[in-house]
């Protein structure tokens, strides 16, 4: 077993010694199943760069507890074949009664000892949205209390529904280890799912940093759409996110401090295409728009900054609608910046450090390699579409 813990200076997680940005597969391709190459489905969006699937389940039952347990080892022991980490799902496990040494809280210790001291556990989820099911936070904070007495190696995660006011989601951030929330903006109508005024993909932000004003210093992470109840067949027209709203989602979600990344619902078989639903997962969505995302993100030119602590430095955009976040990694200053919509337009950038070259744009090419971007007198310019996200890198 290797413990998992938070790196207190990022937010990170940390196993091993190595810090760790969750990207995760809620759920991901059955163990068994095959991509479009060929090659073994959990292989394939490992070797991507996911490096966390979402398992566990919600029916957890005394009755036929040894063998649910058996069968949650069972996908342990496949991810840990492809060298990934499971975020295990409790239920309700953790939503305890007053009275201690309930069949609930036996349950919960069965469950957990079996468990714990698997290598491939990385964390375990918590009640899921619990303020929008209306489950009291008294009732998880036991549980929370309980599972940390029974498994101090591992984190406890809860996420929410993209609902209810900072005020309203604190007493549950206090119950976990990491919070957050999941938010799907991409269906018709559109923005929906959030219920409020901004019915653009740049909800994502807004609900992040939410989130973080929710989460009293612990770590966020942020749970975006791959499919979901609103675009499901035959109430719903399918909608999918482009590649372009995806990205954007995911690096608005890290500007606005999210520490880690789940996908969402590329397991739902009503809108996938026939060859994907036989085969149990979304093939189609991955190649076109998620591996693309995640091997940028797990790349050696971004992966480092998603891990790094916020430079104590600022850099300023022009632009209103523009959000930046700054790290410092590997020798590089990155500066992420994305556009919550508006207008196209050249932006400006002040406050790198002085001395600082031209930079690159990563994973946007010219003539065969990243294009760069002129820095002069600590400032650089560059133009910026709606949902545009540009990551720059420069050597310190």
């Amino acid at each position: 077993m290797t413990v998992v813990s938070i790196d207190s200076a990022t937010g990170s997680l940390s196993a091993g010694g190595e810090r760790i940005f969750p990207l995760v597969l809620s759920n991901a391709p059955p163990p068994s199943s095959k991509a479009p190459n060929g090659r073994n489905g959990l292989a394939e969006v490992a070797a991507a760069g996911i490096n966390f699937i979402r398992t566990g389940r919600g029916d957890w039952n005394a009755e036929f507890a040894a063998g649910q347990i058996a069968a949650e080892r069972s996908q342990l022991d496949a991810a840990a074949a492809h060298g990934l980490r499971c975020w295990c799902w409790l239920g309700g496990l953790t939503r305890l009664p007053t009275k201690s040494g309930s069949p609930l809280e036996r349950l919960l210790a069965q469950v957990v000892n079996g468990l714990k001291g698997h290598a491939a556990l990385g964390a375990w989820k918590g009640a899921d949205e619990p303020l929008h099911a209306k489950v009291p936070a008294a009732a998880i904070m036991r549980g929370y209390r309980r599972l940390r007495a029974l498994d101090p190696d591992h984190p406890l995660v809860i996420i929410e529904a993209p609902l209810g006011t900072v005020a309203q989601l604190a007493p549950y951030a206090a119950a976990c280890d990491i919070t957050g929330a999941d938010i799907y903006p991409v269906s018709y109508p559109p923005g929906i799912h959030a219920g409020g005024a901004n019915t653009d993909v740049s909800v994502v932000g807004d609900v992040t940093r939410k989130m973080v004003k929710a989460a009293g210093g612990k770590p966020v992470w942020t749970t975006l759409q791959i499919a979901w109840s609103g675009v499901l067949p035959t109430k719903h027209v399918p909608r999918y996110p482009t590649l372009l709203e995806e990205r954007f989602m995911a690096y608005q979600a890290i500007v606005a401090g999210a520490r880690g990344l789940a996908f969402f619902g590329g397991h739902l078989p009503q809108p996938m295409r026939p060859a994907d639903a036989r085969s149990g997962w979304n093939w189609t969505f991955w190649e076109t728009v998620l591996a693309p995302l995640v091997r940028e993100l797990t790349s050696t030119a971004v992966g480092p900054a998603l891990v790094a602590q916020d430079a104590k430095l600022t850099v300023k955009a022009s632009a209103a609608d523009v959000d930046v976040a700054v790290r410092e990694a590997g020798g590089f200053l990155h500066v992420i910046a994305v556009r919550r919509g508006g207008a196209t337009s050249r932006v400006s950038f002040s406050g790198l450090p002085k001395g600082v070259g031209d930079g690159e744009v990563l994973f946007e090419y010219a003539n065969g390699a990243f294009r760069t971007v002129a820095v002069s007198a600590s400032s650089f310019r560059d133009w910026f579409g709606p949902h545009d996200a540009h990551v720059y890198r420069f050597k310190l």
